[in-house]
């Protein structure tokens, strides 16, 4: 993968994983999540967790949306993994 694929799916997780982390105290259906949501798209054959990351970041309950988030994010990362476009080793 090119350097400059591997630096926006860097950044992606990042936010998303900052995002997974801030979701138990605000809704964080933001910008930012958003554009990453978009830039991971490519790398991820099934988009079940890209949506569900986006609905669960809007949910009003916290524990929900802390949990969706939480799940989808897990989800999000193992497609990464499994692409060969995520090693957490790196």
């Amino acid at each position: 993968m090119r350097r400059h694929h591997r630096i926006v799916v860097e950044l992606s997780v990042q936010i998303l994983r900052q995002a997974m982390t801030d979701s138990g105290e605000r809704r964080c259906d933001t910008i930012p999540v958003r554009l990453a949501l978009r830039c991971l798209l490519p790398h991820c054959p099934e988009r079940w967790p890209l949506t569900t990351f986006w609905e669960s970041a809007g949910q009003s309950n916290e524990i929900g949306r802390a949990q969706g988030v939480t799940a989808a994010f897990n989800g999000i990362v193992r497609q990464l993994r499994r692409t060969g476009v995520w090693s957490d080793l790196d």
